[in-house]
């Protein structure tokens, strides 16, 4: 049997990149951007066997009563991914829960990547809950603006109307003008204070991940009203965060700007620009909107759920192993940390 090995850091991304599967949410500088958002010490772990691989990237942290550890996926989209004609995905989960017993984990929440479809191959131990989808928006499409929502592309028509011009700014030299009008935006939606990202953390994405982010820029009158972040690994583009103005909304703005971010993707062959799922995974506003860009987009998208130690589990959280609806793991929900 194969042995489930922890990767050094510094190896992890040739590694992703020789398996085919380097997108951003696995780099390990998204990584390091992801523990300024929430604690954790990084494990990089690969199962190599004859006709393919496992790899899984988490961050491990230490459980309140400050007895054991759990683990937890890096903010956005992550879970073990395999590559190869036939991955050993079932050894995987078998090995993953003996590394778990050794290494004093209790339970593992995974956040599921909708474009690798890794929930479909979780193992017997992992509950997977469905969200309501994520939409990655194809971009096989020849007209993008004629597959669109006819609210969508009524908005976009009305931005250029108005004089709206959008940018794509590659590699860009400091984030401080959208990481403001980020904030604006967070502010005004009454957003949750996790949402309201450190200086760190945009200096990190400025830096070590500057190569990978395009910005998307829509300007009117000399002004930036509307804005999108967006990570580059093809085949794929990915919308991470947006900021919009009050101006920009009643512009139409954000619409124009995620067109013109797919058009560009296109022109440079990615299949799919994906613009994520709703609020909390929910059938919300937010996918309503994401949605009416390419309504024949919508991706499964789901979260993990497992239990290694029930016995530990009980006694700090006061419920069976089998028990895991709601926020999970159960023992962090007085601080939904």
């Amino acid at each position: 049997m194969s042995a489930l090995v922890e990767v050094e850091p510094s190896a992890w991304d040739e590694l992703l990149g020789r398996l085919g599967c380097a997108d951003v949410y696995l780099l390990g500088d998204y990584v390091a951007s992801a523990r300024l958002l929430e604690e954790g010490r990084p494990r990089f772990l690969h199962l190599e066997g004859d006709e393919g691989d496992v790899v899984f990237v988490s961050l491990v942290r230490e459980v309140p009563s400050g007895t054991a550890y759990d683990v937890i996926t890096p903010y956005g989209y992550g879970g073990p991914v395999a590559t190869g004609s036939n991955p050993p995905t079932r050894q995987f989960w078998q090995l993953y829960q003996d590394w778990c017993e050794a290494n004093g984990i209790l339970t593992s929440f995974i956040r599921f990547h909708p474009l690798f479809a890794n929930q479909r191959y979780a193992g017997p131990g992992v509950r997977v809950e469905p969200l309501a989808g994520t939409v990655g928006w194809r971009l096989d499409q020849r007209d993008l603006l004629a597959t669109m929502h006819s609210s969508q592309r009524n908005a976009c028509r009305k931005a250029l109307r108005e004089g709206v011009t959008v940018t794509a700014v590659q590699s860009p030299a400091d984030l401080a003008g959208f990481a403001s009008l980020y904030e604006l935006t967070m502010r005004r939606l009454g957003a949750r204070d996790f949402y309201l990202f450190s200086e760190d953390y945009w200096d990190l994405l400025a830096t070590r991940l500057r190569d990978r982010i395009v910005l998307f820029e829509a300007g009117a009158a000399g002004e930036v009203v509307a804005s999108a972040l967006t990570f580059q690994t093809p085949p794929w583009l990915h919308y991470h965060l947006a900021a919009t103005s009050d101006r920009g909304r009643t512009l139409g703005a954000s619409n124009l700007v995620l067109y013109e971010a797919a058009v560009w993707a296109q022109q440079r062959g990615c299949e799919r620009f994906h613009l994520g799922g709703g609020g909390g995974g929910d059938d919300d506003s937010l996918l309503s909107f994401k949605r009416r860009f390419d309504p024949g987009g919508m991706l499964e998208c789901a979260v993990g759920k497992a239990v290694h130690d029930p016995v530990a589990y009980r006694a700090l959280s006061g419920r069976e192993a089998g028990d895991l609806a709601g926020f999970f793991p159960a023992y962090r929900a007085a601080g939904r940390t």
